[in-house]
């Protein structure tokens, strides 16, 4: 296997990686009584995601140089997608699933933005395909995304807003 073909198997591992652990937390939090918002919207979650990544494998050419510093970019924004996952717990996952009664999380990357996932995906988006010069993946999915996470966001900001005078800084 060449470089680039190591870095996209590696990224789409993790990708799968995620939604088994994305799944186990959505069957724990519906039965402890969650309620999933948007569930029309997930399909686009997944098409976006799915077309990303699937453009990448398709279009890049296996002997296609990596750009390190974009790596090293990508790398970086791995540790903050860990942060926010950690930080989460058992509250992290594909969809929008809110626990009736539940404060929001408070700790991590959350004392200071409310949506610290979607700004790692959003640089996630753009950044990879960058690290195979592939600016026009970049610039087209960035912009899907940008539309995707402006209704996202709403959507999660109203689902969360009676929950937010729960929340409890060190949850």
């Amino acid at each position: 296997m060449t470089p680039t073909q190591i870095v996209l198997a590696l990224v789409a591992f993790e990708r799968l990686s995620e939604l088994v652990i994305a799944r186990r937390n959505e069957s724990r939090l519906r039965a402890a009584g969650a309620v999933e918002h948007g569930a029309s919207q997930y399909p686009w979650v997944v098409l976006l995601h799915g077309g990303w990544l699937a453009a990448l494998i398709l279009t890049v050419p296996a002997d296609a140089p990596l750009d390190w510093i974009f790596l090293g970019v990508y790398l970086f924004l791995q540790v903050g997608r860990v942060w926010v996952m950690t930080s989460l717990g058992r509250f992290w996952t594909t969809r929008v699933l809110t626990l009736p009664g539940a404060p929001l999380v408070a700790k991590g990357p959350y004392r200071f933005v409310r949506h610290p996932n979607y700004i790692v995906v959003a640089g996630e988006i753009a950044v990879l395909p960058l690290v195979f010069d592939a600016w026009q993946i970049a610039l087209v999915f960035s912009l899907l995304n940008f539309a995707f996470l402006r209704v996202r966001i709403r959507l999660e900001d109203e689902v969360l807003a009676g929950r937010r005078a729960l929340t409890r800084p060190e949850n």
